[in-house]
């Protein structure tokens, strides 16, 4: 009897047409000044950049790479938007506004991602091959950012305005920062709205601010335990005496002692 498993069914890529109708509904989604249809296809950058390379990448498959390289150039010219005719992009893209995106070669996007202006996704190394992000399903990447290197971004993943992120950050996190730090761990972020993408990547912890609270802290600690053993605390702060600058209870308590 003959039990081998039946081959797997590959799903058919999606013809260029229906790839670029998604493209335009996702809009919807995701921007609430979008008003019609029409208004999309006219006067939003960012989808005109999808629309032309979703074209040029078909050329540049078919290994007419200059007509892909000028096609692309063209959409820069029309769009500050610079994208790659190799790099692959999955469906229901979207680019806000769009000024100023950089997209690689080797750069490769999943499904309802959402790019706003400024962010780079670039490399970081000379070598010919893999050397550009990967962005899995559902990221969300804040204005300015930097995604640099053959790094990953798992499935769900919120990168915060101007974050330069060089390491892989694994599926459903928030990172922030220069270099970019792993700052909260969305177990269940909760959509924000009705098509389940969430959009909230500025509700984000301040990682640098909360390790200075942390540290001014214990220094009060600290000079508590100092006085209650009869010793004082000698000198202030440059800072807080000179200009009063970081406004801590324990500033406060320095100048009227």
């Amino acid at each position: 009897m003959d039990t081998a498993m039946p081959p797997l069914t590959k799903v058919p890529e999606p013809g260029l047409l229906a790839l670029l109708k998604e493209d335009v509904a996702c809009v919807f989604q995701r921007d609430p000044a979008a008003r019609s249809t029409f208004e999309v296809v006219t006067t939003y950058p960012g989808v005109h950049a999808i629309l032309l390379q979703r074209i040029a990448h078909r050329l540049w498959r078919a290994g007419l790479r200059f007509p892909a390289r000028f096609l692309s150039w063209l959409a820069r010219l029309l769009t500050n938007v610079d994208i790659h005719p190799g790099a692959r992009l999955g469906r229901r893209f979207f680019i806000d506004h769009g000024a100023g995106v950089v997209i690689g070669e080797t750069a490769e996007i999943g499904d309802d991602v959402t790019l706003y202006h400024g962010v780079t996704l670039g490399g970081t190394t000379w070598n010919k091959g893999k050397r550009h992000p990967t962005l899995e399903d559902g990221v969300v990447v804040g204005a300015g950012a930097k995604i640099l290197g053959a790094i990953t971004l798992g499935k769900g993943v919120r990168v915060g305005a101007n974050s330069v992120v060089v390491k892989d950050v694994p599926a459903e996190r928030t990172v922030v920062g220069i270099p970019g730090r792993i700052v909260l761990r969305q177990d269940d972020p909760g959509p924000d709205n009705i098509y389940g993408i969430n959009l909230d990547h500025h509700l984000i912890p301040d990682p640098v601010g909360r390790a200075i609270a942390c540290l001014m802290e214990r220094i009060e600690v600290l000079e508590g335990r100092l006085r209650q053993q009869g010793g004082e605390v000698e000198g202030q702060c440059s800072t807080c005496a000179a200009d009063d600058l970081c406004g801590t209870e324990i500033a406060k308590k320095m100048k009227r002692g």
